[in-house]
């Protein structure tokens, strides 16, 4: 019942679906549930939900706890302290780190504990480091993963914009299949590194040509140069300021972390 609760994040399964494939009662079911419900809290594994009436049932919310967000930050960034990780023109190589799955998805449910009250139904990356993450969050979400592209798409109409890139100053452009996103859907962009914010800041005009609704920006690790970003609403895990004597990235858990690990305890 765990398995089939914690592979399906924010499904609703009726206390039938249980009843037939253990063959027990309903009773049964029910005193599970509350011993499951026990570990999880115990534990830290997440919340098991039970929605009363005709049309509810049981639901497995994957939370992190604060403490857990927090360790998880600090080893990820004593990762990227690593030698040789600094790189020209003020970026970080985070690929190796990313790549991992247990990461990548322990990452994509932070992101997801973080936003939960947001709720989106797509969670949206640009090609191509940002997908790991973005992946790992639309799944603890159980929503589509759309991928945005820098060139010209093969998936029938598509949405183009063009935007100024906050790396590097020069106009480019992203594209993203029309149909991939719903009018009216809420979406949650997810990404690996942000410098200027032009790449996001063009994520909110693309989104507001498909009529849908940016809810959140969630970022592993944010540039803190330059100071002014073209956006300013987003979240980073973790924020990158520089080399330090020796070459080294000197790199803290992000500002906007920390104000929001301390009003969640």
């Amino acid at each position: 019942m765990a398995q089939r609760l914690m592979a399906s994040p924010y499904q609703l399964f009726s206390l039938s679906v249980f009843t037939e494939l253990l063959d027990v009662a309903k009773s049964t079911i029910s005193e599970d549930l509350t011993f499951l419900r026990g570990v999880c809290e115990q534990f830290g594994l997440g919340r098991v939900e039970t929605v009363a009436g005709a049309a509810g049932g049981v639901q497995y919310i994957p939370l992190r706890t604060p403490e857990q967000i927090r360790r998880l930050v600090d080893e990820i960034c004593a990762r990227l302290r690593e030698p040789g990780r600094a790189q020209p023109g003020g970026f970080l190589h985070t690929t190796d780190v990313i790549s991992v799955p247990s990461t990548a998805e322990a990452i994509g449910e932070a992101f997801a504990t973080v936003f939960a009250e947001r709720r989106p139904h797509v969670v949206l990356t640009m090609e191509v480091k940002g997908i790991p993450l973005a992946l790992m969050t639309a799944r603890a979400f159980s929503v589509p993963l759309v991928t945005i592209r820098r060139g010209p798409v093969t998936e029938g109409p598509s949405v183009s914009v063009n935007y100024v890139s906050g790396s590097s100053g020069l106009v480019q452009s992203m594209t993203v299949p029309l149909r991939a996103v719903p009018e009216g859907a809420r979406v949650l962009f997810i990404d690996d590194f942000l410098r200027g914010g032009g790449t996001a800041r063009g994520v909110h005009d693309l989104m507001r040509e498909c009529r849908a609704e940016v809810v959140g920006i969630g970022v592993l690790v944010e540039s803190e140069q330059p100071a002014d970003k073209r956006i300013d609403r987003y979240l980073a895990l973790a924020t990158y300021r520089g080399q330090g004597a020796g070459g080294e990235a000197i790199i803290e858990p992000g500002r906007w972390l920390g104000a929001w690990l301390a009003g969640s305890r």
